[in-house]
């Protein structure tokens, strides 16, 4: 698959669990829901990858996915937030 092809999987499937569960929850119930769709698309899925941490890394997400992207060798991350109305307002895509 394609870089675009696998982020319209995901994307696709974090609608699917944000459409049926909501915003509010906490985000290992997203994380466990999310897993499944997922696995359900037959998308390989590794959950809580570790990552090398820059000590006192910036407390905002897009720096903390920047750095987890360049530290893991991967070019392409999806920071997704379920904690809104309309999933497609909570999800950024970040290629470096």
């Amino acid at each position: 698959m394609t870089d675009n092809e696998i982020t319209h999987e995901i994307i696709g499937a974090a609608i699917e669990v944000h459409r049926l569960l909501g915003p509010g929850l906490l985000e290992s119930a997203y994380e466990e829901c999310l897993a499944k769709e997922l696995t359900l698309r037959k998308l390989t899925v590794e959950r809580q990858k570790p990552v090398p941490v820059v000590y006192k890394m910036a407390a905002i997400h897009e720096a903390i996915i920047l750095t987890c992207l360049r530290l893991s060798g991967r070019r392409l991350g999806l920071l997704i937030n379920f904690n809104v109305n309309v999933l497609r307002d909570g999800v950024k895509r970040y290629i470096i």
